[in-house]
């Protein structure tokens, strides 16, 4: 029987200036541990440290746009886009466009803080 997930979580984010993630299916939401899904909003100018996440990333940006920088090359991943990022691989993301970015992430397995892997402030 299909089962409701009647709203998401708003969880801690990391960067600045401070972007919104409401998880929908993860370890906070519901205690998903295969996958997570969540919708974030990040404003225009927002940046995170680099990471080397043990867990793949699935990015697919709804609005604006999403820089992705990885070890040899930067992507500007428009609306309408997605982008893979590998466990294991270094990976920054960032919004440095006016009007920020609205993007959906999928983890596999789900994301948690220690498994994130974030490059040291």
């Amino acid at each position: 029987m299909p089962r409701l997930i009647p709203s998401p979580t708003v969880v801690p984010a990391v960067g600045m200036p401070p972007k919104r993630i409401e998880e929908f299916v993860g370890r906070v939401n519901n205690g998903e541990a295969r996958l997570s899904i969540a919708r974030m909003c990040s404003p225009a100018g927002w940046t995170e440290p680099g990471q080397r996440p043990a867990f793949d990333e699935y990015t697919l940006v709804l609005a604006g746009a999403l820089r992705v920088e990885g070890e040899h090359e930067t992507l500007e991943v428009a609306a309408g886009q997605a982008v893979l990022a590998r466990a294991g691989e270094w990976v920054r993301y960032s919004s440095p466009h006016p009007g920020g970015a609205e993007y959906v992430a999928v983890c596999l397995p789900a994301f948690s803080p220690e498994t994130v892997q974030r490059d040291p402030v």
